[in-house]
């Protein structure tokens, strides 16, 4: 076996430690716990490293994403180390039967939304734990699944987050014809075992940076105070109708509130109303200021 390259990867969260050969072929995997990792005996031991969130296993390399208790320059080293004596000691990686062709049992049914313009896509696994959106091919390279979907013609956007997919379409085409055609496509390319996001390659926008605890850590009182009512009372609703909701600002002397929208509530008719007369008015009763304005920014 090679020798092992240590890579930082743009979340600051992740380091990868690549091979210079393939050690796995055509799949990936994700082991968020050490109870996922019974076929995978190198991923198991590194769970037993405190600081281990998540470990990737795909193509080349091994990425592992940490918890905040350690910095990764005091401990990739040995890491590096350990894995490379479990592998010199001849360790499988992943047990034969875990690299089977066998398909993941998978199930998409598609919902919709108040959005007409956009269909949402439910899968009965987690697709990714960091939200993402996409206006174009270009911004892709961080899910192989939104470059697929946008070489169909009618696709316009596409946001992923937990266990969805919302789609946005062009208005050349009809949700009656093309739902099935999308519904088929995103469970054949899930059940072969290809990459829906690879949190890896996850570009830190300004809206992924505020997706982090050190941004909210950050925030005035009034501000995180706000946060958590989106996230406690707004979103959960937001994303049930496959959008998101996102804080992007608190001026204290205005008393404005600026949030963002994205997935099916980016652009949507109803979206405005819902603010001013929702959640403009429980931050007025929940913050006790009946001065507080809401304005709408669509990503």
């Amino acid at each position: 076996m090679s020798k092992i390259s240590i890579k930082n990867t743009k979340n600051p969260s992740i380091v990868k430690f690549e091979f210079e050969e393939t050690i796995i072929k055509g799949q990936n995997f994700e082991f968020k716990n050490i109870d996922e990792t019974k076929n995978a005996p190198l991923a198991m031991q590194l769970f037993y490293l405190p600081f281990v969130k998540t470990v990737y296993i795909s193509g080349n390399f091994i990425a592992i994403e940490k918890f905040s208790i350690v910095e990764w320059e005091d401990v990739q080293d040995s890491v590096a180390e350990q894995i490379n004596d479990f592998i010199a000691k001849g360790g499988e990686i992943i047990k034969q039967e875990a690299t089977s062709n066998k398909k993941l049992p998978i199930t998409i049914y598609a919902e919709t939304t108040p959005n007409p313009a956009v269909q949402k896509f439910v899968c009965n696994k987690l697709l990714t734990k960091t939200l993402v959106e996409f206006k174009n091919i270009d911004e892709t390279i961080a899910s192989p699944l939104a470059k697929e979907l946008f070489k169909f013609p009618f696709v316009k956007e596409v946001f992923i987050d937990e266990n969805y997919i919302s789609i946005t379409k062009y208005e050349i085409a009809d949700w009656n014809e093309i739902t099935m055609e999308l519904r088929s496509f995103i469970k054949e390319y899930i059940e072969n075992g290809n990459t829906v996001v690879d949190e890896t390659q996850i570009i830190k926008t300004e809206s992924h940076t505020k997706q982090q605890d050190t941004y909210f850590e950050n925030l005035d009182v009034t501000s995180q105070q706000i946060v958590n009512i989106l996230e406690e009372y707004v979103k959960p609703a937001v994303q049930s109708d496959g959008g998101n909701i996102m804080f992007e600002s608190f001026d204290a002397e205005s008393k404005k509130v600026k949030v963002v929208l994205q997935g099916a509530c980016s652009g949507c008719p109803s979206s405005t109303f819902t603010l001013k007369n929702g959640i403009e008015n429980m931050l007025k009763q929940m913050l006790h200021d009946n001065e507080i304005i809401v304005e709408a920014i669509n990503a």
